[in-house]
């Protein structure tokens, strides 16, 4: 039996940011429980030099969604990065999974040996399709959702890990 490009990413992606949004659905119950300012949850960080919780979201959505567009051979939805609240975090993962969702299989299935570049600065990188979705953008995509988790976790939100991981 053969996996497809589409079916690594899209339900995967899909899957993840949608147990995603029912973490911050706790994190809202936690903060209206508690009684605490929600910034103290989106502007957290775990140490100095790492993104807090809302950039760590914003960054997961941005794999997801320029993941299934490079493979697709699309233009990458443009965010403008200015979620605050739980609230505005929830909708950014809605509309990520519309477009991932909006992507169909034959738009991915064959795109292994497409080469994606990746530039950054004055750097560029380039992949092969499948070495690009294996090798980075789902470990990307996964280490940042789980460092919003880790985040939340950290705070007191009441999540384990059947939230992370949800029914795959």
């Amino acid at each position: 039996m053969t996996i497809s490009m589409y079916q690594v990413s899209v339900p995967r992606f899909v899957n993840i940011l949608t147990n995603l949004s029912a973490i911050l659905d706790k994190a809202q119950a936690h903060v209206d429980a508690t009684k605490i300012d929600a910034t103290a949850l989106t502007t957290y960080r775990l140490f100095p030099d790492m993104f807090a919780m809302a950039r760590q979201v914003q960054i997961a959505c941005d794999t997801a969604k320029g993941a299934v567009a490079r493979l697709a051979g699309v233009d990458i939805p443009v965010n403008e990065d200015t979620e605050q609240t739980l609230a505005e975090l929830k909708k950014r993962i809605a509309t990520t999974i519309a477009f991932v969702q909006s992507i169909q299989p034959e738009q991915i299935d064959g795109s292994e040996d497409n080469e994606i570049t990746l530039r950054r600065g004055e750097k560029s990188t380039t992949y092969k399709g499948m070495q690009f979705l294996l090798g980075h953008a789902l470990p990307n995509f996964y280490f940042h959702v789980a460092t919003a988790y880790n985040i939340l976790r950290h705070n007191g939100v009441p999540v384990g890990k059947r939230d992370y991981l949800g029914n795959p």
